[in-house]
């Protein structure tokens, strides 16, 4: 699903958004606002019709940890990928972001929350390596000081929710998680950026169709699926999992965008589908169970 959002937003970008009528251009800003915004929006009124409202009510400890897990995760991954995006390029922005599974993979060890495997480290490695050469082929690549600071630091973001999230998905099904993750992250991106601003902006009808069916796409159907693998994958395995995001981003643009997929390309896409391989293997032959909270 993510690969389907990631070649969503570059049509909108580069204006070849037929399904949608004629559709100016719509700014990372509030791609990223609504997409938590409105997915919170939609998700809400289902679970406080399903559940009741005493079943959504949290302790107020674990509500500062889902808010943080909002901004720091969520909106920091999002705001710092754009802005690397910015600086440099799509290239950059993604091969920095996706070495995630190194941070990952060097906190866990050193919590000692996973025991060092040859077969973790080849999995990490192999999944940086592949999608660097799957996104960089054939890229110019544009290397800006803050812009590269600002694509670790979504890697860093990225990392933070795998490990913290799966840690509160212990506690919590994953629906919980989404919805209040949702809602810190939307009620950050009110203070970035006030509703009247939104409304100033005077955006179409097609605009907001796309804006919908793009946080749907984007946030609430992938998040929802990924969190529910997270309660039951260590942050490793899904992180490297996550990995296939530029993969389908690529071979999704092939498709629907006409845009060639390259040999070298082609020899990054395997090297990630071997590391899944690789951590799945590992994973399960361990015996050791991740049972350090974090604090």
């Amino acid at each position: 699903m993510w690969g389907i959002a990631a070649s969503l937003g570059r049509a909108a970008f580069t204006g070849r958004l037929e399904s949608f009528g004629s559709l100016e251009a719509i700014s990372p800003l509030i791609l990223a606002q609504s997409r938590t915004t409105l997915s919170f929006l939609v998700l809400f009124p289902v679970l406080l019709t399903s559940r009741g409202g005493h079943r959504l009510r949290l302790p107020t400890s674990d509500l500062w940890k889902l808010f943080v897990l909002g901004v720091l995760g969520v909106v920091g991954s999002n705001y710092f990928y754009y802005l690397a995006i910015q600086r440099t390029n799509v290239a950059i922005a993604i091969i920095v972001q996706y070495t995630a599974p190194i941070w990952v993979l060097l906190y866990t060890i050193l919590r000692g929350l996973q025991k060092v495997s040859w077969q973790r480290i080849v999995a990490v490695v192999l999944a940086v390596t592949g999608v660097t050469i799957a996104v960089g082929v054939g890229s110019k690549l544009e290397l800006d000081h803050l812009g590269v600071l600002a694509a670790l630091l979504a890697a860093l973001s990225f990392a933070f929710y795998n490990v913290s999230g799966h840690q509160l998905l212990k506690h919590y099904d994953h629906w919980t998680v989404l919805l209040y993750t949702a809602l810190s992250a939307g009620l950050f991106w009110i203070v970035i950026n006030p509703p009247w601003k939104i409304a100033a902006a005077h955006y179409s009808g097609a605009q907001w169709l796309f804006l919908i069916v793009f946080a749907m796409v984007s946030m609430l159907v992938p998040f929802s699926f990924y969190f529910a693998g997270l309660k039951h994958l260590e942050p490793t395995q899904a992180i490297i999992m996550s990995c296939t995001e530029p993969i389908f981003s690529i071979l999704i643009a092939a498709l629907a965008l006409g845009e060639l997929v390259r040999p070298l390309q082609t020899l990054g896409i395997l090297l990630v589908l071997a590391a899944i391989l690789v951590v799945q293997l590992s994973d399960r032959s361990a015996t050791t169970p991740i049972i350090e909270p974090i604090e």
